[in-house]
């Protein structure tokens, strides 16, 4: 790689400050990140959900060291920043979270997200004191990296039953107070809801896309106050789709007009620069 992490990093925290917001897309292997920086694309993402999809296997489903390899085959295969979806750092304790953010460092990212979900059903979220604990030790763990590695805490609250903005504000405020960089909010309903959020903090907002009905265009979240818009699984999910409709054609009725569609080798072998 010719530009080292440090250089990375610098880059990525200048894009949250940048004149407008900006894309953050969700690569899942080496060819579709490689493609991406060809498309011109500023920084990359990974997305816990594409890269355990990838392995057929579920979201959550994969092991800190896994996630971290995989994080690593982003990290390596272009000279953008990376951001890695850490899911809830792979841990309950603070302590843990703190090292899940050292191996980050470690694998060449240039930021990360941590979430407040459990994995428990019956008990999604953590108890608001613990999940401000665990962001305030992450946070701890990256301004010792040396670099600025961007922590980004996300709320979940929108994503399970009986959500509340209120909530998932006053979370969002503990969490700039612990020390993130950036806050995240995914599956916010409207955009009253984006402009809400954006308001009621002074660090940079995520906004996910990726939700029927709840996605909105680059312009509408700029304007909502949005400073960076991450894709989730969407572009995985769009890949798969062009597979399945391709399939299903040759499988259902012996055509193949998903070809007139189809980008060329060489097309795809000049975006990825090889």
């Amino acid at each position: 790689m010719s530009i080292n992490q440090g250089e990375k990093a610098l880059r990525f925290h200048a894009l949250h400050n940048g004149p407008t917001a900006f894309v953050l897309p969700n690569p899942w292997d080496t060819g579709s990140a490689r493609m991406l920086a060809g498309l011109g694309f500023q920084a990359l993402a990974t997305s816990s959900a594409a890269s355990a999809c990838a392995l057929g296997r579920r979201d959550g489903s994969l092991t800190r060291d896994e996630a971290l390899a995989h994080a690593r085959l982003i990290v390596n295969a272009t000279d953008l920043p990376v951001s890695a979806d850490l899911e809830s750092g792979f841990g309950d304790a603070p302590e843990v979270v703190a090292q899940t953010i050292r191996l980050a460092g470690e694998a060449g990212l240039a930021g990360c997200t941590i979430e407040d979900t459990t994995g428990q059903p019956e008990k999604p979220l953590y108890d608001t004191g613990l999940a401000v604990e665990r962001i305030a030790a992450a946070a701890e763990a990256a301004r010792a990296l040396g670099f600025p590695f961007m922590l980004t805490a996300r709320a979940h609250n929108f994503v399970f039953a009986n959500p509340s903005l209120d909530d998932t504000i006053s979370r969002l405020q503990a969490f700039e107070k612990a020390g993130a960089d950036v806050l995240f909010a995914p599956g916010l309903p409207d955009l009253a809801a984006v402009r809400a959020v954006c308001a009621a903090v002074s660090k940079p907002v995520n906004f996910m896309v990726g939700i029927k009905g709840k996605s909105f265009s680059v312009g509408d979240l700029a304007a909502a106050g949005v400073r960076r818009i991450s894709l989730a699984t969407s572009l995985y999910r769009a890949a798969m789709t062009g597979l399945l409709d391709a399939v299903r054609e040759v499988k259902d009725t012996g055509q193949f007009t998903f070809l007139d569609r189809c980008a060329t080798t060489l097309e795809l072998n000049r975006l990825m620069g090889i």
